[in-house]
């Protein structure tokens, strides 16, 4: 039986992570610090469980598994893999340099899709700032020097950012999250990373964290990428102001504002993912009710069908 369903998201305790995920966002652990909420996740290293309804208490990949292609949608049954991740990610501290391949070098090398991306900025601090790219046009030659003798951070770009800000990361584009910040990312469903600099941080077992600068050396884009996307006001949630954030061959990224309600369909082609990041509102399908607050993400099968949310709020809409 399809109906929308409250999602248990897995949680990720990385040294740069704070507490503002348990804090402020409802996140149960006993860990110390949550750096990633992976709200959507059905991926080996991490799988959201089902909250509520007939199937409560199951991973939402085995659910998927016996509901078959249906519930994903015409547009996301072409992927022969669960197509998206998507993240609350809560940077204490400066997260590593690093970069994604794309499909074709991750599948040859990691054995599991590459990793195109997007950014919202749920929240910044003052001066707060992200790498996004390169300044200017390098040569890999001197991307090889400049990791060698750690004066990298002088030729990428440096990005202020504060609160609504979105950015676009193609697989290939160097990035990191800086101290302060906390996003909400959607992205491939592909958990492979490469390291480029990490600030000579130690990790957990008392080493260097790894390094993975000739494969970071194969993958990256040394040219400048465009500074970052703007939201595109649409007409298509009734009782909602909308923005389009992106829509590319991997996903498509909305940001409702709610203000007392707002209406959507849940169509055939495509699976939808609401992730609040404010508010409370009250969320009812043709076959169910449930209550969405901030910190608390919804999966709903495609072909739902009409869909209603009252109540106030901020969330983000992700389909394929």
């Amino acid at each position: 039986m399809k109906y929308p369903m409250k999602l248990i998201a897995p949680l990720k305790d990385y040294l740069w992570g704070g507490t503002r995920l348990r804090d402020e966002y409802g996140k149960e652990t006993q860990l110390t610090k949550i750096a990633e909420s992976w709200e959507l996740a059905c991926h080996k290293d991490g799988r959201s469980v089902i909250a509520n309804g007939a199937a409560a208490g199951q991973t939402l990949a085995d659910w998927l598994a016996d509901a078959g292609t249906d519930a994903l949608g015409t547009r996301a049954a072409k992927f022969p893999y669960f197509p998206l991740l998507i993240k609350l990610i809560d940077a204490h501290d400066d997260l590593s340099v690093q970069v994604h391949p794309n499909d074709d070098y991750a599948l040859r090398v990691e054995g599991e899709f590459g990793k195109t991306e997007l950014w919202y900025v749920v929240d910044a601090a003052p001066g707060a700032e992200l790498l996004y790219g390169f300044a200017h046009e390098i040569s890999k030659e001197e991307f090889a020097r400049r990791i060698a003798d750690n004066t990298l951070l002088d030729v990428v770009r440096h990005v202020p950012v504060q609160k609504g800000d979105v950015f676009f990361i193609p697989a290939g584009t160097l990035h990191a999250i800086g101290k302060g910040i906390l996003i909400c990312e959607i992205q491939q469903n592909s958990n492979t990373t490469y390291r480029i600099y990490d600030y000579g941080r130690i990790g957990a077992d008392g080493k260097p964290r790894d390094l993975h600068i000739e494969k970071a050396l194969d993958v990256t884009s040394l040219a400048p990428v465009p500074t970052h996307a703007c939201g595109i006001e649409v007409d298509l949630f009734a009782g909602a102001r909308a923005c389009l954030l992106a829509a590319c061959d991997y996903f498509t990224v909305y940001h409702l504002a709610v203000e007392g309600g707002c209406e959507f369909t849940v169509g055939e082609d495509s699976f939808q993912c609401l992730t609040a990041l404010s508010g409370s509102m009250q969320l009812r399908s043709e076959t169910d009710e449930l209550s969405i607050k901030k910190g608390e993400s919804v999966f709903l099968p495609a072909n739902l069908g009409q869909c209603a949310l009252k109540g106030t709020g901020e969330l983000i809409l992700s389909k394929i």
